[in-house]
């Protein structure tokens, strides 16, 4: 991702709020999952790649304990003191005041001003959370020349989504955007936090549609969706579904509640896919990587219960218009939000067509068709 556009209302925010330039300008992408859904908090495996959105910081050292922020995209400020605990404020100052609150107790928070501005749009399951964490962290610790490592920074983020704001995510979103290469999508095992870069093949298009339908409840559905998954790992004696086969899944689920059992189901067959869907990327197998699509989209549907008929329709109308070429299936936590597409660049038109022709949200309001490029993760602009 370039600065563009959002780096250049950064640097605006922050000439207008501190005066004078940044000492430094950062950015840190979104991401769209390829495939591999609700499996990260499970120990599994997830194929996200990083997008042409996402958060940039213009910042300035500060001699005091003091975070000052300013968020150009609400012309809202947020003062944090840095010498003592943080409290929530809610809205866009919790994901600051979260990041604020780990380095502090890691030793790590020193004064500084911020400006932010993001465009990965909220509510798509795009992750402008982690974007905005990752973004932050990456800029705090530039600012005093420490070099922690993206894998470092992840973790950091991911805590403060955790501990701070309340998410339990897994550690997918924050790692990508870290991490992530230009042109490749990336295979994140989420127990070691090994990463292989998938190459993406010339040619193929990273479709996001937005169904119009903004997330909501994700917070609380997400929570319960990985009780019902830690409760299943308990039910087999394993340290995390990540331990299970479908083999082991079917041959130990008596006595276990049956939604607990379609929740554990749809980790441990994601799981499989998401390794073979890596091998269909890097190979090309367009066909292939579309029907592992399709599996996992029904998949989240049946037995994860985190789409919505009209999300399932608007995947339905991409996979048509794609043919065997490639595929399409809901990204993100669910509840609304975004589907993603992988198709040829040649098919592009014919899908937006398509769902153009074929799809209206519940209110009545178009899809937004955004036609993505795989980015490089955090770093100075």
């Amino acid at each position: 991702m370039s600065g563009g556009g959002t780096g250049s209302r950064a640097e605006a925010a922050f000439a207008a709020a501190f005066g004078g330039a940044p000492d430094l300008v950062v950015q840190a992408p979104g991401r769209v999952n390829l495939i591999g859904e609700h499996t990260d908090y499970n120990d599994g495996f997830v194929l996200p790649c990083a997008i042409d959105s996402g958060t940039v910081i213009a910042a300035r050292r500060r001699s005091d304990a003091v975070l000052a922020a300013v968020a150009a995209d609400f012309g809202e400020e947020d003062r944090i003191a840095l010498d003592s605990p943080i409290a929530r404020a809610g809205g866009w100052r919790d994901y600051v005041r979260g990041v604020a609150e780990v380095l502090r107790r890691e030793g790590l928070a020193r004064g500084a001003e911020v400006a932010i501005a993001g465009d990965v749009p909220q509510g798509a399951g795009l992750s402008s959370s982690a974007s905005l964490e990752v973004a932050l962290a990456t800029t705090l610790a530039r600012l005093q020349g420490l070099e922690l490592g993206p894998t470092r920074i992840a973790l950091l983020a991911q805590k403060a989504e955790n501990d701070f704001v309340g998410c339990a995510c897994g550690i997918m979103d924050q790692l990508v955007s870290a991490r992530a290469g230009e042109g490749q999508a990336l295979l994140i095992d989420c127990r070691s936090l090994d990463c292989r870069p998938v190459p993406m093949p010339e040619g193929l298009a990273v479709i996001v549609i937005h169904s119009g339908i903004e997330r909501g409840l994700v917070d609380g559905a997400y929570n319960e969706r990985r009780r019902q998954c830690e409760a299943a790992a308990r039910h087999y004696g394993v340290a995390a579904l990540r331990d299970l086969d479908e083999e082991a899944l079917l041959a130990g689920r008596k006595g276990l509640d049956p939604v607990a059992f379609r929740r554990a189901r749809h980790v441990v067959t994601e799981n499989a896919r998401t390794l073979a869907a890596a091998e269909a990327l890097a190979s090309g197998d367009l066909p292939r990587l579309g029907l592992l699509m399709a599996q996992s989209h029904a998949s989240m549907r049946d037995d994860f219960e985190i789409t919505l008929p009209a999300i399932d329709r608007l995947a339905e109308i991409a996979a048509e218009a794609i043919g065997g070429e490639g595929g399409a299936r809901m990204t993100g936590g669910g509840f609304g939000g975004c589907i993603v597409a992988l198709a040829p660049q040649a098919l592009v038109e014919r899908v937006r067509e398509a769902v153009e022709r074929g799809y209206r949200s519940p209110d009545d309001r178009p899809a937004r068709f955004m036609v993505c490029r795989a980015s490089a993760g955090a770093g100075p602009v």
